[in-house]
């Protein structure tokens, strides 16, 4: 991949790694300007190298979802190290994981109590799979690199859980419940989440 299609995002105040200091790099903001920054940094790029945590990655990945550029080859350097492979590694396309706002996800997702709750009530489906009826205390969800899709599972409190159900998609209907995408909290409770393998995967750069 040669530097001229190659692009550097730089998230939450990141230095570039020193193999990628000769590639064209763009420092990203936190606040609502970011999209359009990342929009323009992705433009012309046949790769992009996300310097950042999974919260950063997701949204680049949002924003090549929102402008239809899935295309995009994208590596992900969350530290110090995989800069090299980043750079010169094979991209792969694997599923990629929406909600129903169309967000990316691609560590982890939670549904959680909402206000300090003891638990939270409602039924949880992954595909035609009954997750959970009743009342639980948490669920993750998580991204797998193959079809169908991703994972989910109940996390009781004293770190007690249960076995991993597969599908194309997780549903939760509840009273009321709080949503983490990537370690990052949904602004408000919600009775309904979706998380879903989208239409078409990204390309993931290993």
């Amino acid at each position: 991949m040669t530097s001229a299609l190659t692009a550097v995002l730089l998230f939450g105040g990141r230095a570039a790694p020193r193999r990628l200091r000769d590639l064209p790099a763009v420092a990203v903001g936190s606040d609502s300007g970011a999209a359009a920054e990342i929009d323009a940094a992705t433009a012309s790029a046949r790769r992009v190298i996300v310097v950042g945590s999974q919260a950063d990655l997701a949204a680049v990945l949002t924003r090549l979802l929102k402008t239809e550029r899935l295309d995009v080859e994208v590596a992900h350097v969350p530290g110090r190290f995989g800069a090299g492979r980043a750079r010169r590694g094979a991209a792969q396309r694997i599923p990629l994981i929406r909600d129903e706002t169309g967000t990316a996800l691609v560590g982890q997702a939670r549904w959680l109590p909402a206000d300090d709750a003891e638990g939270f009530e409602g039924e949880g489906i992954v595909d035609d799979g009954v997750l959970f009826d009743g009342t639980v205390w948490e669920v993750h969800i998580e991204p797998i690199a193959a079809v169908p899709g991703l994972r989910a599972r109940v996390v009781a409190p004293k770190a007690e859980r249960t076995g991993w159900l597969v599908g194309r998609a997780a549903q939760l209907g509840t009273t009321g419940a709080s949503v983490v995408r990537d370690g990052v909290p949904m602004p408000r409770p919600v009775r309904r989440s979706t998380f879903y393998r989208h239409t078409q995967g990204w390309l993931r750069v290993r």
